[in-house]
């Protein structure tokens, strides 16, 4: 149980890191809180090592001086008769063995030293003090030379009665000379720094325990300044998903005279001023599509009326001098375009009212393609223009509404005659999945430059505004057909290239009301590469 929440809480950290402004601001401060104290502390602790190390380097060496000294006045009090070195050597080495035992240092005495290598100097060392705790260093700058010196070693110490000891420590040197031999002795005095390594241990422990404290510190100082800066953002970005969603009466509470409270005030002003503009624009919308619905069903008595004239007028158009009959063609010509853009403004204005709905059906979106090539076909007949339907599975099916479909394909295929060149034709392509239905409509005429195709739906967009319409179209033609689009919960889309034609790709369900993620045929068509 505990290992999956920490495997869940791990897969979440990703996406709390980038989705709060709060954590990372945190982790932020504490990571570099964790920089500087880290920083400081090393600081602080190579200062106070180096402090330790040098005082006891400097005490380690007076005191061997000052004990070297009363060893030599020892020995200079000698009588001159006496020539019994192991008795000297004995005054000489247990005096001080006995004092390091008291003060806490470490005696070894080696000799007599001499040159020679064969010559194998005697030594003496404090009980249970390892001789090889004297560096071999040392020892070698002793060989030829009677000049004190010091050294950094490791002191170990087997202790009967206690842990051995093997801890950092001072090595000091100095020669003496036995006046029973003359022969040159070396006193070599080793300080454990024990005390200095419990004072940096101990000091470690504080400074990582006051780091911790500290970044807890910083941690949630950090939290609570970030909590109360963003806890308003949060309320702002709250009010503003409702704003959003149309509860324009939203506003954001104003506490205090300080930044943020002016902020809340010029957000509530901001939100009135939205409100007051939408609900005009709102009203502009409505007026307009009250007027357009009424204009539209108005002329549809007057239309009738001319239209029954400019039937008999047609009709009677071979009684007609020419220039007559001429105009009665051209009047029955544009009573029919004229009929087609008020029957498009009326099924417009249902669109921007909401009152356009499906009536759905399971269809065959193939079947459904040929019928309305076979229906456009005079049209690509009066241009030259071959229109070929070339279908992937057959059949493929889908809940469509007849009506919107058809006017949806009709319009794409009859623009793309329009626009196709007689040689290459318009190639109309059908496919499906187990999700989705597709209908590509291709032309390879003069295409459409960049920017167009995402304009292509706008209500009486024109590429070329000089261009006159062969088919007679309104300018709503597109623009219905992606209403219809939207109503199934599909896409409508366009591609194109000057020079190089245009595809339109109608991709719906294949059930009503589901989720459209893919489309089984590609916008951008695969020979767009190969037209020159």
């Amino acid at each position: 149980m505990t290992g999956r929440l920490v495997s869940a809480t791990v897969r979440r950290g990703p996406a709390i890191w980038r989705r709060s402004l709060q954590v990372r601001i945190v982790l932020s401060a504490i990571a570099l809180g964790a920089l500087v104290i880290s920083a400081t502390g090393w600081f602080l602790m190579s200062q106070i090592r180096t402090g330790l190390v040098d005082d006891k380097v400097r005490a380690s060496v007076a005191e061997a001086a000052r004990e070297t000294r009363e060893v030599e006045t020892r020995l200079a009090a000698l009588p001159g008769t006496d020539y019994d070195t192991a008795e000297q050597v004995a005054l000489l080495f247990e005096p001080l063995a006995e004092l390091g035992q008291v003060r806490g240092f470490g005696v070894v005495l080696v000799g007599p030293v001499s040159a020679d290598p064969g010559t194998a100097p005697g030594v003496r060392s404090s009980p249970g003090l390892d001789p090889a705790s004297v560096p071999a260093g040392l020892t070698r700058h002793f060989v030829d030379s009677d000049r004190s010196s010091w050294a950094f070693t490791r002191v170990r110490i087997d202790d009967t009665s206690g842990p051995d000891l093997d801890v950092a420590g001072v090595a000091v040197g100095h020669v003496v000379r036995l006046p029973a031999d003359r022969g040159r002795y070396v006193i070599d005095y080793l300080f454990p720094m024990e005390q200095e390594e419990q004072t940096l241990a101990l000091l470690s422990q504080a400074l990582l325990t006051t780091g911790a404290l500290l970044l807890v510190l910083v941690g949630l100082l950090t939290w609570l300044v970030t909590h109360q800066v963003l806890s308003p953002i949060r309320l702002a970005r709250r009010v503003a998903e409702r704003l959003a969603s149309g509860q324009l009466e939203e506003r954001l509470p104003v506490r205090g005279e300080d930044d943020l409270a002016r902020l809340a005030q010029s957000f509530n002003q901001m939100a009135a001023n939205l409100q007051r503009q939408i609900r005009q624009l709102e009203e502009l919308s409505r007026v307009q599509r009250r007027f357009t619905s009424d204009v539209s069903h108005e002329l549809r008595t007057p239309l009738t009326t001319v239209r029954m004239a400019s039937e008999v007028l047609h009709d009677a158009r071979s009684d007609f001098d020419p220039v007559t009959a001429r105009a009665a063609e051209l009047l029955q010509t544009e009573v029919d375009r004229f009929e087609g853009l008020l029957g498009d403004l009326l099924e417009i204005s249902r669109f921007d009212a909401g009152a356009a709905a499906l009536d759905v059906e399971d269809l065959d979106l193939g079947e459904l393609a040929r019928r309305v090539v076979d229906m456009t076909r005079p049209l690509a007949e009066q241009r030259g223009v071959t229109v070929t339907v070339d279908i992937a599975n057959w059949p493929v099916r889908a809940e469509l509404d007849h009506r919107r479909v058809e006017r949806i394909l009709r319009n794409l295929v009859t623009n793309a005659i329009d626009h196709a060149d007689a040689e290459t034709g318009v190639v109309v392509r059908v496919a499906g999945d187990d999700h989705s239905a597709a209908v590509t409509v291709r032309d390879y005429g003069v295409g459409l430059a960049v920017g167009e195709s995402a304009l292509v739906f706008n209500r009486f967009w024109r590429a070329d505004p000089a261009r006159t319409r062969t088919s007679g179209g309104t300018g709503l033609g597109l623009s219905i057909a992606l209403e219809d689009t939207h109503l199934h919960g599909g896409w409508l889309q366009a591609w194109g290239q000057p020079q190089k034609g245009a595809q339109f790709r109608l991709t719906v369900p294949r059930r009503a009301g589901r989720l459209l993620r893919h489309s089984p045929l590609p916008l951008v068509p695969r020979d767009a590469g190969d037209q020159p």
